[in-house]
């Protein structure tokens, strides 16, 4: 019989956040996989587990994932963690998860401490519905198209964020969002100088454009009212398009996500998905 793959949160900064469940997970397991395991010692060590800690990250998780599932296939119970928060958000895992599936091992979420529910809830902004990007790519197409999607949704969006680049992301969302959008900073969160600063993109851009910021930061966008005049780019909507009918996706699937993302019309979105198939589909007889 096989394993057990828990999937564990852990918390983002008050130890007082870890759950009695987890706790017990982590003392009960055969392993506790880590992305860093002296970080991870020191919360074993917190709940009086004496369960060795291996390190799985993004540099070896490819290399150690056959491994680790023939372990668990063989009976081994194995609990994954990240440094802070839930595994899998804007952290490594994923690929374990599928693996261990795929082989029939039971994959068991153990919840917990999450930065980006909990800047969420703290920020006053709508949580109805909401989009979680992660981490923006710092440049490029993906990080512009990621920004006009954050425009032109009309939900609450979350995102993660550098100390150092705040002041530039937001100033960028301002732009493309317009500086009236609400907004909030969350930083810090559960630790001694846990702060969440809540205005508009605007005025949040302009206080940190200087301010020194550190710590783990999340950055809340609220949605785009219908009379706010934030429009999709049609560069970046013609530009995503292209991408989903490179990788496959059907018309009606591409019209869907572009409706979703960025807040089109059906009907629009129906027409920007054929234009981007047509582009696609005209590419191969250009030449240099």
């Amino acid at each position: 019989m096989s394993g057990t793959l828990y999937v564990v949160s852990t918390p983002i900064g008050n130890l007082g956040d870890l759950t009695a469940r987890a706790s017990e997970v982590l003392r009960t397991v055969d392993v506790v996989l880590c992305e860093d395991t002296r970080h991870s010692r020191r919360l074993l060590d917190h709940v009086g587990s004496q369960v060795p800690a291996q390190a799985y990250h993004e540099h070896n998780e490819a290399r150690a994932t056959p491994g680790l599932v023939a372990r668990l296939s063989a009976g081994e119970s194995m609990a994954m963690v990240s440094d802070a928060g839930t595994p899998l958000l804007s952290d490594p895992g994923a690929r374990l998860v599928q693996a261990a599936l795929e082989a029939g091992v039971p994959v068991v979420p153990v919840p917990g401490a999450s930065a980006l529910l909990a800047a969420l809830v703290a920020s006053g902004l709508d949580a109805t519905r909401f989009t979680f990007h992660g981490f923006l790519a710092r440049k490029g197409r993906e990080r512009r198209e990621a920004i006009a999607a954050v425009g032109a949704s009309p939900y609450t969006s979350v995102l993660y964020e550098a100390p150092g680049r705040v002041g530039d992301t937001l100033a960028e969302l301002a732009e493309r969002c317009g500086g009236a959008r609400p907004a909030a900073v969350a930083r810090e969160l559960t630790k001694q100088f846990e702060e969440v600063r809540r205005g508009t993109l605007g005025d949040l851009a302009a206080y940190y454009a200087d301010a020194a910021v550190r710590g783990e930061v999340v950055l809340v966008v609220g949605g785009r009212a219908e009379d706010d005049g934030a429009a999709a780019d049609p560069a970046a909507v013609q530009a995503r398009a292209r991408a989903l009918h490179d990788a496959g996706a059907s018309s009606r699937d591409v019209a869907r996500a572009l409706a979703e993302e960025f807040g089109l019309p059906r009907n629009e979105a129906y027409r920007l998905a054929a234009e981007g198939r047509d582009q696609t589909s005209g590419s191969g007889s250009e030449t240099e």
